[in-house]
């Protein structure tokens, strides 16, 4: 299990750092990474970008992305990491998106449905997650996830 403190260390140790912009979790991803001590020398930003607008003038995802895919999916995971990394120019960018619950799922996209993606100068990946639990597990879930996600992306043992 990959926790904050080994992302934090790895990019501490390599002199880059991260940002994030969050939907489901709601900011609980930057919370993980700020509760390390020594995270401000390697977190500059954490967005919250829970609607549709915030996605769109924050991060420059396409209207047409959303309207195509819908918030929760994967191309709109890539389009948010893609902005991100252009807005912070961070070397890191960090997001998740998907279903919390208890309501707002579908058949075609279900309660614990979650999208994270991380991009780099040099790669962009998406994972794609179904979760079970109530929203804690769900939204918990995630951050641990899109930690393990970051770690891969940086060569970090996980």
């Amino acid at each position: 299990m990959i926790c904050a403190k080994t992302v934090v260390e790895g990019l501490a140790e390599r002199g880059q750092w991260i940002a994030t912009a969050e939907s489901c979790s709601g900011g609980l991803l930057a919370a993980a990474i700020t509760d390390i001590p020594g995270s401000s020398e390697v977190f500059g930003y954490g967005l919250v970008t829970y609607s549709n607008v915030a996605k769109m003038r924050l991060l420059g995802v396409a209207e047409q992305t959303l309207l195509e895919h819908g918030a929760v999916s994967e191309q709109t995971a890539r389009a948010m990491a893609s902005g991100l990394l252009h807005l912070s120019g961070a070397d890191f960018a960090l997001v998740t998106t998907g279903i919390a619950g208890p309501g707002g799922g579908s058949v075609d996209k279900p309660v614990g449905l979650v999208y994270i993606g991380c991009a780099s100068a040099e790669d962009c990946q998406v994972q794609r997650c179904q979760f079970n639990g109530d929203r804690a597990a769900v939204r918990a879930q995630t951050v641990e996830t899109a930690l393990q996600l970051a770690a891969r992306m940086m060569g970090l043992p996980h």
